[in-house]
């Protein structure tokens, strides 16, 4: 090679022009991390949330309802009250109440009525 010209490119060792990432302890290389949901910073003046969602579902849709202020015991209570009054299907994962189908305006009116300040999410 001639000494007036660099090597930028090397099938051994791929771009030297950037610095090679070293990976990390984890395995992983250097990459920002995301989560699939945002960290509340203050939970109590967030609210209840309902909001609609069909990604990852086949195409079904669901309504999660997020910032009840309960346990989880307490939370599979109001969803059975909720799954009975709207003749569906339901579940409680990870804190959030997961109810089948398109039911916001009804889910709404039901928080509302159990006393709960609920809010429309999403588009």
């Amino acid at each position: 090679m001639v000494e007036d010209r660099k090597l930028v490119y090397s099938t051994e060792h791929g771009s030297l022009d950037k610095p090679m990432q070293k990976n990390r302890p984890d395995g992983k290389k250097g990459r920002k991390q995301s989560s699939a949901t945002p960290a509340i910073k203050n939970p109590n003046k967030q609210g209840v949330r309902i909001r609609r969602e069909s990604k990852g579902r086949g195409g079904k849709t669901v309504c999660l309802i997020n910032g009840l202020p309960l346990d989880d015991s307490g939370l599979k209570i109001v969803l059975k009250k909720l799954k009975a009054q709207l003749g569906t299907g339901g579940v409680v994962k990870d804190g959030c109440l997961e109810i089948q189908g398109d039911h916001r305006e009804k889910l709404l009116l039901l928080l509302e009525k159990q006393g709960y300040k609920a809010k429309l999410a999403g588009g």
